[in-house]
């Protein structure tokens, strides 16, 4: 089993006996391992111990950090040092969408490879155009399944399962170590609106937090927070463009369309990483 999905499972444990407090024997002994072993596992995966990864992923912890940083998204783009927003992300990523034509058509006259991959969020599927990554899919067992779910996805598109040259770099992306000289490249299927909301996601800075609402003001859509959340839930290129920055005002972690354990995940690991980098 990939370490993962051990984490995942402690962290549902915690979530839904949270009021009891679980101490370290009791979420050792529900994934089948003894403290030390699971202590040891958790502290390789996060870089920090069970107790302090439970204080980042804490409702107080996220209200801090969106008051600290993400008062709006542009404040925290500008905390980082960049001139404007537009600086912070394309630096390593840069979005492109599609023609009309392909977004009308379901991917027709698309050649689109796809192939299956491991990271420390789990399994994966990541699926490229010629111009870039389209797709990037988490799963839990059926790598069949979630190649059915690329087809409906695009069913008018020639799927091939192969490597493919967006591989390397994706794998470099989830290890922190890809480079300005090798940046990404994303080709995505979406309304303008929808385009304008993952840019925006592009703007918000590892281990910082942003709401609904900041994104909406940042697309000059204040009044627009339902409409943002439906094309938050819709990114189609998992953790890349960083949905799972996004909680809700009151510090709450929300849903997510790659489940709610797996965003948690995320969250405290990245706070994990900032912290011992700081």
């Amino acid at each position: 089993m990939h370490d993962y999905y051990r984490i995942a499972e402690a962290l549902n444990y915690i979530s839904e006996n949270r009021e009891h407090q679980p101490n370290l024997e009791a979420i050792a002994e529900q994934v089948h391992l003894s403290p030390f072993h699971f202590q040891r596992l958790f502290s390789d995966w996060a870089g920090v111990s069970p107790k302090k990864f439970l204080q980042y992923i804490s409702v107080e912890h996220a209200k801090e950090v969106l008051r600290k940083k993400s008062a709006s998204v542009y404040e925290a783009a500008y905390d980082t040092g960049f001139s404007s927003t537009g600086r912070l992300h394309d630096l390593f990523v840069n979005i492109e969408g599609m023609t009309p034509g392909q977004y009308k058509n379901g991917g027709e006259n698309l050649t689109i490879h796809y192939s299956f991959h491991e990271c420390q969020f789990g399994n994966y599927l990541l699926a490229s155009t010629q111009v870039g990554i389209c797709n990037i899919l988490f799963f839990e067992k059926s790598a069949q399944a979630v190649a059915d779910e690329l087809r409906e996805l695009w069913p008018n598109a020639r799927l091939i399962e192969s490597a493919g040259p967006h591989d390397e770099p994706v794998k470099a992306f989830f290890k922190k170590s890809l480079t300005i000289d090798t940046p990404l490249h994303l080709h995505v299927k979406g309304t303008g609106f929808q385009i304008k909301v993952w840019e925006a996601l592009l703007r918000i800075p590892e281990a910082a937090l942003a709401s609904y609402s900041d994104i909406a003001r940042s697309i000059e859509k204040p009044s627009a927070q339902r409409a943002v959340g439906t094309a938050i839930g819709s990114n189609p290129i998992a953790y890349i463009i960083p949905c799972h920055r996004v909680i809700k005002t009151v510090g709450k972690i929300g849903e997510y369309r790659w489940g709610r354990h797996r965003k948690t995940a995320m969250l405290g690991w990245e706070q994990a990483q900032e912290a011992i980098s700081s």
